[in-house]
């Protein structure tokens, strides 16, 4: 097993990528904790399908965007799973909205979860490792609207290419600590921040088209990338961004 006898905490774990993630690396040997914005009752069915593979699993209400958060997320990790080996920053929002009226509101909160959440989280999670001076793997959730634009999403490609930067900085800043911190870039991932988008069947048609796999991804196509970079076979790679989405960007012609 990749992860076997780690702690993984990971960011937006409830659904989606965050919860495929969880899922994989507690089959993969390691501990999960989670945090969401989410009622603790609503993830219960996942911390037991944790623990069914032998595992432990916690869980944190929370805001990303508020610093205090991580504090409590990592008290939380050290006090009931004794440390923290790999760190996946997941938590993100992307509310369409065209440029023109975008309001300041929608534009801040998703700056405020995608991006500063992201520099709290990961600031938290390195303080931790460093700590207990045994290195560790950070791993963001960036996307592949990093490196395109999006006519309904100016407000939220900025963030990802920040998380994407930030990622290559953490690595320097964090490669003498024996942290390393790389991003996975992921294509168009069926998760419920796009259902209602991805329910135009020919918008969805249209993203296929473009993709050389043939089809949209799934939460689990994540889930490998994040694991195999917060593991030993991944021991010499650090500000790396990995792109996980069936080929789409380099389909030009």
């Amino acid at each position: 097993m990749l992860l076997e006898g780690k702690v993984l905490a990971i960011t937006g774990g409830a659904s989606g990528i965050g919860k495929a993630a969880a899922l994989e690396a507690a089959r993969q040997g390691a501990d999960v904790a989670i945090t969401d914005i989410v009622a603790p009752e609503t993830v219960r069915s996942l911390l037991d399908e944790i623990e069914v593979t032998g595992r432990r699993a916690l869980y944190l209400q929370g805001d990303v965007a508020e610093p205090e958060t991580a504090v409590r997320f990592m008290s939380t990790i050290e006090s009931q799973l004794g440390g923290l080996d790999v760190f996946v920053s997941n938590a993100g929002i992307c509310p369409f909205h065209a440029f023109l009226d975008l309001p300041p509101d929608v534009l801040k909160k998703t700056i405020g979860v995608n991006l500063l959440g992201a520099y709290f989280m990961v600031q938290a999670a390195a303080n931790q490792m460093v700590r207990q001076g045994r290195g560790g793997a950070i791993i963001a959730v960036s996307s592949i609207s990093a490196l395109v634009g999006g006519e309904f999403q100016t407000h939220y490609t900025p963030t990802k290419a920040g998380v994407h930067s930030l990622m290559q900085s953490t690595a320097i800043a964090l490669g003498p600590h024996n942290i390393r911190c790389n991003s996975v870039l992921p294509g168009t991932i069926r998760t419920p921040i796009n259902q209602e988008d991805l329910a135009d069947e020919g918008k969805a048609s249209a993203m296929i088209a473009r993709i050389p796999l043939g089809r949209l991804g799934e939460p689990e196509d994540l889930a490998g990338p994040i694991v195999f970079l917060g593991s030993s076979l991944a021991s010499y790679v650090t500000g790396a961004a990995l792109l996980v989405d069936g080929g789409c960007f380099v389909n030009l012609q």
